[in-house]
């Protein structure tokens, strides 16, 4: 091997270690989250997503109990309003944050959030499904998605939900004529029930108008694709130069290489 090769071999080995060592190492990192309405066109939409990177200590709801205030803001209106102070009651240390408006059928919405990966490797969601009296879509158990391991690797790309993930809160009667997106959510009555699945009640909006004019049809079986929350390390600013200097080096002694090999 010449002399030139064997230098920019080392070279680029030494500062590739040292990029990847620099953004393995880095704490907090930048998350990029991105969220897809994969509903069939003219069914459902989704009210804001609201999130959070935790320890695993948040449990905003359980299936086949009632539902309390923190879901219920979700579930009923979208807003979260007691949903985001719950969170940060019980974890202070958590990123909490919300994502987009009303994400109708076929469009995504992307957010980075800054994340400190090696304290907070859980993640939790909820967004409420429209339109509906108290439907969405959340994680029961706090645990149940993991994003990062103890070494702060990314363990997850994506969370999908189906149609059969859909949660009923069981806190607000069906009534299409009090329903978010349809109807006036000011008219609702309470239902008194427990969380438990439900997605088949959303047949019961066919052929409604829908606050984004659109005249809604479920078109909804328990396999459908309706939403996918995707995750993206993006690299630290830091890491940037290291990336350049390597480049310019190796740029470098192949420019030397070609010099040298013109005069021999």
């Amino acid at each position: 091997m010449y002399p030139c090769f064997r230098n920019a071999t080392l070279v680029t080995a030494a500062l590739s270690t040292l990029v990847l060592s620099a953004a393995a190492s880095a704490s907090p990192v930048n998350i990029s989250v991105t969220v897809e309405n994969l509903a069939p066109t003219s069914s459902i939409s989704f009210a804001p997503l609201h999130i959070g990177f935790h320890k695993g200590t948040f449990d905003a709801f359980n299936n086949g109990q009632a539902a309390t205030a923190p879901i219920i803001s979700v579930a009923e209106g979208g807003s979260g309003a007691a949903w985001q102070p719950a969170f940060a009651a019980a974890d202070p240390t958590a990123t909490r944050g919300t994502i987009g408006g009303l994400l109708q059928p076929g469009q995504s919405v992307s957010q980075i959030f800054t994340v400190d990966n090696m304290l907070n490797q859980f993640f939790t969601f909820a967004a409420m499904v429209v339109p509906s009296n108290d439907f969405f879509i959340g994680n029961d158990s706090p645990t149940a998605f993991r994003l990062f391991d103890n070494a702060g690797n990314l363990l997850l790309g994506s969370i999908g939900q189906k149609a059969s993930d859909i949660w009923d809160a069981g806190s607000e009667a069906f009534d299409p004529a009090a329903a978010a997106f349809v109807g006036n959510n000011g008219l609702r009555t309470d239902q008194n029930g427990v969380v438990s699945f439900n997605f088949t009640e959303l047949n019961g909006f066919n052929g409604l108008t829908t606050g984004a004019n659109y005249i809604f049809d479920s078109q909804l079986s328990a396999s459908s694709d309706v939403y996918r929350i995707s995750f993206q390390a993006v690299p630290e600013p830091e890491t940037l130069p290291l990336v350049a200097t390597a480049l310019l080096a190796v740029l470098g002694l192949a420019r030397r290489r070609r010099v040298e090999a013109a005069v021999r």
